[in-house]
């Protein structure tokens, strides 16, 4: 099975889920789906990913390397989108998955405490069909070299976040 092939199980193992029973969107804005101060946001694709997206929109590049971490990085987030077409980043968010003592972990992204309310109540706030989904696409994910050395970049990453 390719990365995209990969990615494209993930996506369909999560089209109907979402972090709460209802909306979650409803209870910050959607805080998540906008763009930083000068209007820009997006979201840093899983390996395989950036297959399913156009290198160049009508204005600008879509996919641009990532500045701050190895992968490409879509620039989408404008408020709107077609959910179908959300990259799995968002799908999973607020979570993400980590390596920790070398086993993966499913964890509440720190970089979410910024805009995500369910991040003080942390896991258990979420609906468990919604971890459970998640747990079980970043497991399967995790059987592909391309993503588990994605995940090992990721928890890097996030390390070096948390201690900024």
């Amino acid at each position: 099975m390719t990365a995209t092939q990969r990615i494209l199980k993930a996506r369909q193992a999560l089209a109907t889920l979402t972090p709460l029973k209802m909306d979650c969107g409803k209870l910050c804005g959607a805080a998540c789906c906008h763009g930083d101060e000068e209007g820009k946001g997006g979201m840093v694709l899983f390996p395989g990913e950036e297959a399913l997206y156009p290198a160049t929109g009508p204005d600008h590049a879509l996919l641009t390397p990532c500045p701050t971490f190895p992968g490409q990085f879509l620039y989408t987030c404008d408020g709107t989108c077609l959910r179908s077409a959300r990259p799995l980043a968002c799908r999973i968010f607020p979570l993400t998955p980590r390596i920790r003592e070398g086993k993966l972990a499913l964890e509440m992204d720190v970089r979410a405490w910024p805009v995500c309310p369910l991040m003080e109540q942390g896991l258990r706030a979420l609906s468990q069909p919604f971890v459970q989904a998640v747990r079980a696409v970043m497991e399967d994910l995790f059987a592909d070299a391309a993503c588990r050395a994605y995940f090992e970049a990721l928890s890097r990453h996030l390390d070096a976040y948390e201690h900024f």
